[in-house]
């Protein structure tokens, strides 16, 4: 970060300015993400959002967006690098690093989210309000958020039913997912997004799952045939994401800076980044269908299917986090009620 409150009274000792004067310097602050700046959630929740806080500022408070990483690391580093203060805030996702963040996985079972996005995600905020804030107490969470519902990529012709997963070695992005490819007869093979092109490429996956949004900015459409959804008001499967800031970057601003970025915080905000995410999940499906390439939807049945496998797994990752202490019905039971909640409004 560019100014903090201890430079500002350095400078005020210094030169004899007064405090009110301190107060008033610009500050800027670095933020980072993995994927391309032509992501929905980039180009239709972090810019807008930065760009909304530079005007509520009067110009004072600039977020700087680094994509792809440019200031250095992987994916899986973004909690630490925002934790740590390598980075001001940035854009993260718990799964990439399994086991440390089991509550979130609760919103990441199979069929656990609405097919909105921007509902579920106000859903996920409220989860995480109540199970996560000891999880998350080393950093300044601004917004958490899902994606839309997640679509099977492939080569060759498309999944139409559970057979069809046997053998296929399948992208997934976290423990859930990989746990229900593997559940349906398919090898998991766990990656950041932004690897699964070149994997796909090379022929290290024989595809993968992934939302509609991801797809044009990673060129998917271009290297697999056939995309399958699966319909039904539920989501295969989602991954859980943080929107955060370091907290001594947060600390050090002035109050009336902080309380720009707690206002635009929150459920609001979380379910602002989802909506990006229904947005981009409507252009990506565009350009894909635009592109001829085949896009099926499972019949009524083999949803059942896969319900009921999804079923079992959430009964099973209850089992393995009560035996750590928490309490897997309630995160699961919340997370359920928390999200119809949301879907009917």
């Amino acid at each position: 970060m560019k100014f903090t409150l201890k430079s500002a009274m350095i400078g005020v000792m210094a030169l004899g300015i007064s405090a009110g004067a301190a107060m008033s310097q610009e500050v800027t602050l670095r933020f980072q993400h993995f994927i391309s700046p032509k992501g929905s959630v980039p180009k239709f929740f972090m810019q807008p959002w930065a760009d909304k806080i530079l005007e509520e500022s009067g110009g004072r408070l600039k977020i700087e967006i680094y994509p792809a990483m440019q200031l250095g690391g992987k994916p899986p580093a973004l909690y630490d690098q925002i934790r740590d203060g390598v980075i001001d805030g940035g854009w993260a996702i718990p799964a990439y690093t399994p086991g440390r963040f089991p509550e979130a996985e609760a919103f990441e079972l199979p069929f656990m989210t609405s097919m909105s996005a921007e509902s579920s995600s106000k859903a996920a905020w409220d989860y995480t309000a109540k199970y996560m804030g000891e999880r998350f107490k080393d950093v300044h969470l601004i917004a958490v958020h899902v994606h839309g519902p997640g679509v099977i990529h492939k080569k060759g012709e498309p999944i139409s039913t559970i057979a069809d997963f046997n053998g296929l070695k399948l992208r997934g992005p976290s423990r859930q997912a990989n746990k229900l490819l593997e559940a349906v007869g398919a090898t998991p093979v766990g990656m950041p997004v932004p690897a699964f092109p070149e994997a796909l490429s090379k022929g290290i996956v024989d595809g993968g799952v992934i939302p509609w949004e991801i797809v044009p900015p990673l060129k998917v459409h271009e290297l697999a045939d056939s995309h399958t959804q699966i319909g039904g008001d539920r989501a295969l499967y989602n991954t859980y994401f943080i929107w955060a800031m370091n907290k001594d970057a947060y600390d050090a601003l002035p109050d009336d800076l902080k309380a720009i970025i707690d206002n635009n915080s929150g459920m609001e905000t979380s379910g602002w980044a989802g909506k990006a995410m229904d947005d981009g999940d409507d252009l990506g499906e565009k350009v894909v269908r635009e592109r001829g390439n085949k896009i099926v939807t499972l019949d009524d049945g083999v949803v059942a299917e896969l319900r009921a496998i999804g079923d079992k797994l959430a009964a099973d990752w209850i089992a393995e986090v009560t035996s750590k202490g928490l309490d897997g019905a309630a995160m699961v039971a919340d997370a359920q009620a928390l999200v119809a909640k949301y879907s009917e409004e």
